[in-house]
């Protein structure tokens, strides 16, 4: 039934509009404003690791209506791929950083910074922070965690993110973890 809800539809149209294509993830927006609207009825930010051009965190955004929430969305990435220094070597040996040039040679990852900044010009409170995790968890300055998405690819970063965050999130919030 969500499929013909017109508030999903909205909502899963911003986030084609922020990448320039329907990567067909009908499920997996679903359940993010499932989540992200769960999680807003709770005290505190959001916090993506893993955006890339912003589809889900796009969504969730125009869902929610951003500008009227009074929060901070931090939104962590590369913008450049995953940073090789921290693949396991399970992950080397698994072909996770073939996988990941194949990606930014396809133009899947986004390496262009400024695309995603204009995407997300629309949501003054949305903080984009550029580096690798954990490298960059420092400048989120939230104190209260609400939702929290991860969607790394890589296990040392997403453990790493967990870890760094965990004491922030507040009672009852939300992890997603792709």
């Amino acid at each position: 039934d969500f499929m013909i809800d017109p508030a999903f539809r909205a909502a899963y149209g911003r986030g084609v509009a922020a990448v320039g294509m329907d990567y067909k993830w009908f499920w997996r927006v679903h359940v993010g404003l499932w989540a992200a609207r769960s999680a807003a009825k709770l005290t505190g930010d959001f916090v993506e690791c893993g955006v890339n051009r912003g589809f889900l965190s796009s969504a969730i955004m125009y869902d929610l209506d951003w500008n009227n929430t009074n929060r901070v969305f931090y939104l962590l990435d590369t913008f450049a791929g995953i940073d090789e220094r921290y693949l396991s070597d399970e992950e080397r040996e698994g072909g996770v950083y073939e996988r990941n040039c194949r990606e930014i040679t396809s133009g899947f990852y986004t390496t262009n910074l400024d695309s995603v900044k204009q995407n997300f010009a629309e949501w003054p409170r949305a903080t984009i922070i550029q580096g690798s995790i954990p490298d960059t968890l420092p400048q989120i300055d939230s104190t209260q965690i609400a939702f929290l998405h991860i969607d790394l690819n890589c296990t040392i970063p997403e453990v790493a993110a967990i870890d760094y965050l965990w004491e922030r999130l507040v009672p009852n919030a939300f992890i997603l973890l792709d």
